[in-house]
């Protein structure tokens, strides 16, 4: 008589161990980057004095000339800033990762992770990974400075973290546009210029600075529909800063639902674009 035991199967034990090793992976390349970045404080420096300025520069030289809610009161238009502010801090990092990445590509680093027994997609999911750490960083000292200023949260802290959590999503989200960019072009300038070009009409055609009712009706559902205008609403309500009310458009009506499906739709989409090109990078 002979005993039946139950094993698992190869396949299972094998996906396990990709994930846990492609997990380990990143994890190690997110070091390495972190490293490299405490090791350039000015990289750190420059990141965080820039949504600085924009905090002074909009709360003090537009604070009251703009309408929100029928008001030009600056308190009023600096608690409605900040959720754009926020958003475009998180969102402008991506110009910092497709530049690294370029960066690496450039130097032959790249080249040398691709003779390393290591999971291919670790890379890019490291550097993003070490990017969201230094954009949590900027995130936090830029609420100090908000709260200097004079803004405030009015729904406590539980909704306030759930906020920061949603901007950091789509930071990490936008990171992965950044590294495709960073994939596709042969120089560092190049990848900050990319980088650029197409965020500031993201940020602006939005409703972080101005209520998307003072645009032209046909940029209004631009607006309406841009997947940083949905993480923006949904800090607003959930910070319960002052804002104008929503449209009729579902992202506006249910804005923290879209932003985690924006957030979610663009890390599948743009994350599969990216480790694709880099498999074709270290193919050829």
């Amino acid at each position: 008589m002979s005993a039946v035991t139950d094993t698992p199967k190869p396949v299972s034990l094998r996906s396990r161990g990709a994930i846990s090793r492609s997990v380990a992976d990143s994890l190690v390349v997110a070091r390495r980057n972190l490293i490299r970045m405490s090791r350039i404080p000015e990289m750190v420096l420059f990141g965080l004095i820039q949504p600085v300025m924009f905090v002074v520069l909009f709360s003090y030289v537009f604070g009251g000339s703009l309408v929100v809610g029928g008001s030009t009161s600056a308190a009023g238009y600096r608690e409605f800033l900040m959720a754009g502010i926020f958003a475009q801090t998180v969102t402008f990092a991506t110009a910092g990762a497709g530049a690294g990445i370029a960066d690496d590509m450039h130097k032959g680093l790249i080249d040398r992770f691709r003779s390393l027994p290591m999971a291919r997609g670790a890379v890019l999911t490291g550097r993003t990974l070490a990017d969201l750490v230094q954009t949590t960083l900027t995130v936090i000292v830029l609420t100090i400075v908000a709260l200097l200023v004079g803004w405030r949260i009015h729904e406590g802290v539980p909704k306030a973290l759930a906020a920061f959590v949603l901007l950091l999503l789509l930071g990490y989200a936008f990171s992965w546009i950044g590294a495709l960019i960073g994939l596709s072009v042969r120089t560092p300038e190049a990848a900050t210029s990319g980088g650029l070009i197409w965020l500031f009409p993201v940020t602006f055609i939005s409703n972080a600075f101005v209520p998307t009712e003072n645009m032209a009706g046909w940029l209004q559902p631009i607006a309406e529909w841009n997947p940083f205008s949905a993480t923006v609403q949904a800090c607003r309500e959930l910070f319960g800063n002052p804002g104008v009310s929503p449209s009729d458009a579902w992202p506006m009506q249910h804005p923290v639902w879209a932003s985690i499906l924006w957030s979610v739709v663009i890390i599948a989409v743009f994350r599969t674009l990216a480790v694709r090109k880099y498999r074709q990078a270290a193919a050829g």
